[in-house]
């Protein structure tokens, strides 16, 4: 077995870090790298402190919400954002990072990817949002699907 090639690497480490969600929906983990060193990491959940979805029940599967619909009815944070937040807790710099994540990111994380200065995502599963799709490329962002859903 040969040494994985640095997008393999990322993306392995990015789907052990989906493995803490608490999303009872779907399991998403992102990493941001840059330099070929990572500096943050996330994964979908409610904020800090307060009860996981695992416990308290899944807000959007009670009301029947489809995936890819009215993101702003979640307890939960996309793995995105949190990987966002926790560099600017730490004090990392993201502008010129690649955000890995096991899906594609949806609108939401989109705006606040190209606004955060990162210049590549790198992601394994399809989302149902084309409008992040046609925002990434607008934004001039390098985009690579791996593998299949």
């Amino acid at each position: 077995m040969g040494r994985p090639e640095w997008d393999e690497y990322f993306m392995k480490i990015t789907n052990d870090v989906a493995e803490r969600s608490t999303c009872i929906r779907r399991k998403v983990g992102a990493i941001l790298v840059k330099d070929k060193r990572i500096l943050s990491t996330g994964y979908n959940g409610a904020p800090s402190n307060l009860e996981h979805c695992e416990v308290k029940g899944c807000l959007r599967q009670q009301m029947n919400i489809p995936s890819g619909e009215r993101a702003e009815i979640c307890r939960g944070i996309h793995a995105e954002q949190n990987a966002i937040i926790q560099a600017s807790v730490h004090g990392f710099t993201i502008k010129g990072a690649t955000l890995f994540s096991t899906t594609q990111p949806c609108l939401i994380c989109t705006k606040m990817i190209i606004n955060a200065g990162i210049v590549r995502v790198v992601y394994e599963g399809s989302y149902p949002d084309e409008l992040s799709l046609d925002m990434l490329q607008e934004a001039g962002i390098e985009l690579l699907k791996r593998g299949s859903d």
